[in-house]
């Protein structure tokens, strides 16, 4: 008998395994959204030089040089740059001197300054921020809105917690209950 009333080890025989192999089907797992690079100019860290890439750049320190960018560029309050900054969208609350090219959107915060013209698609000045230099307004890339939607991948679709599908069947009969 053992410690607390049950069988001793040693009166134990295990019960030979018969396991069943199933072959159960891999789930797909989610992809994963694409990976984004983040780079961050820490306060009081200076580098210059030509900037060229992918992602997000946000400057805390100061940049003496060009930012060309495919993503966008943060310019923080501690921010300074001195060069051209080329990218898809550009958010200033610190300080810009040299022209601003934003192909999508340019933000300039109440605590930001451009020195240099601004050519860009939207642009947002807040009350305070300040932009001494020439803007340019450009025609957005805008894509083709009636792009029927089976043609997009679906692991470009993103939808919230509380999608649901609904089928044509269910719409109308929905618009017959509702009358």
């Amino acid at each position: 008998m053992g410690l607390f009333g049950g069988t001793a080890k040693s009166d134990y025989k295990p019960e030979p395994a018969t396991a069943e192999i199933r072959e159960e089907p891999e789930e797909e797992l989610p992809s994963l959204p694409k990976p984004r690079s983040n780079t961050v100019i820490a306060k009081g860290l200076t580098v210059s030089g030509t900037m060229e890439g992918e992602g997000v750049v946000q400057v805390e320190g100061n940049v003496e040089g060009a930012i060309h960018l495919t993503g966008s560029v943060i310019v923080t309050t501690t921010g300074h740059i001195k060069g051209p900054v080329e990218a898809d969208v550009v958010r200033v609350a610190g300080f810009v001197e040299g022209n601003v090219t934003a192909r999508d959107h340019l933000r300039l915060e109440k605590t930001g300054n451009v020195e240099g013209d601004v050519t860009t698609a939207s642009l947002v000045v807040e009350d305070g921020g300040r932009l001494n230099g020439r803007s340019t307004m450009v025609q957005a890339e805008r894509h083709d809105p009636f792009v029927p939607a089976s043609s997009i991948p679906l692991e470009d679709l993103q939808f919230g917690p509380n999608y649901k599908v609904v089928s044509d069947e269910d719409e109308e009969a929905g618009e017959k209950n509702s009358v």
